[in-house]
C-alpha cells in the first residue's frame, strides 16, 4: 500500500492512502505540530478547532538533505510558498480537515483520516474541490511525494529529494489520471 497511487473518487476529488508506523497519536502529531509537520510537508501554525486558522509555509528544499534544482514550472516556490486556510474538521487523533489556498480564490479542501490497522496507522487523504486536470495532477503528485517523505521519516529513513520524486510522479499521474485516448 505504501507505493500505491492516489485515485480519483469524483471528478474533482483525489484520495491517497498509506500505511504508516504508529501509534496513531504520533501520526496525529506529524499532521498538527509545526516542527513535525515541517519535516514532511510545511511548518506553520494551526488552530485545532473548527474555524481555526491554518497557515502553512512550504520549503521543499528543507525536506531532504539531497538537493536538486527546482523545476521551471515551480520556480516561484523556490524560496518557499505560503498557504492559508481554515479548519473544517478536528477530531483528535482521527480526523482533521482544512481549506486549502483560500487566499488566492482557488479554495479546495483536504481531509486526513487516521485509523489503526494491525499495529499500524492507515492515513487516508482526501483532497476535494480541485479545479481541473492540471490541478488534480499537481495535487496527486504533491501528496504522493509528501506522504512518501512522511513514511520515510516515521520509518527512520532519509527521504529523497522532493522535486526529483515529484517530477517523476507528475508524469506518472498525468498518464494514470488522464491516459491518452486511442
Amino acid at each position: 500500500m505504501n507505493d500505491s497511487y492516489g485515485s480519483l473518487i469524483a471528478a474533482d476529488t483525489l484520495r491517497l492512502q498509506r500505511s504508516l508506523p504508529g501509534p496513531i497519536e504520533k501520526v496525529w502529531a506529524y499532521l498538527t505540530e509545526s516542527d513535525k509537520r515541517g519535516q514532511w510537508l510545511a511548518t506553520g501554525r494551526m488552530e485545532l478547532q473548527i474555524g481555526g486558522k491554518v497557515h502553512l509555509f512550504f520549503r521543499h528544499a528543507d525536506l531532504s538533505p539531497q538537493q536538486a534544482p527546482v523545476p521551471e514550472k515551480y520556480k516561484s516556490m523556490e524560496d518557499g510558498a505560503a498557504m492559508d486556510g481554515r479548519v473544517t474538521l478536528c477530531e483528535p487523533p482521527h480526523r482533521l480537515g482544512y481549506t486549502w489556498g483560500e487566499a488566492d480564490g482557488s479554495e479546495s479542501e483536504v481531509r486526513f483520516d487516521l485509523s489503526e490497522q494491525n499495529g499500524r496507522v492507515l492515513l487516508t487523504i482526501t483532497h476535494s474541490r480541485l479545479r481541473d486536470g492540471d490541478e488534480l495532477i499537481e495535487v496527486a503528485s504533491g501528496w504522493h511525494t509528501h506522504v512518501g517523505i512522511l513514511a520515510d521519516r516515521l520509518e527512520g529513513r532519509e527521504p529523497g529529494n522532493f522535486w526529483v520524486t515529484h517530477a517523476q510522479l507528475e508524469s506518472q499521474y498525468a498518464q494514470r489520471l488522464f491516459p491518452p485516448k486511442p
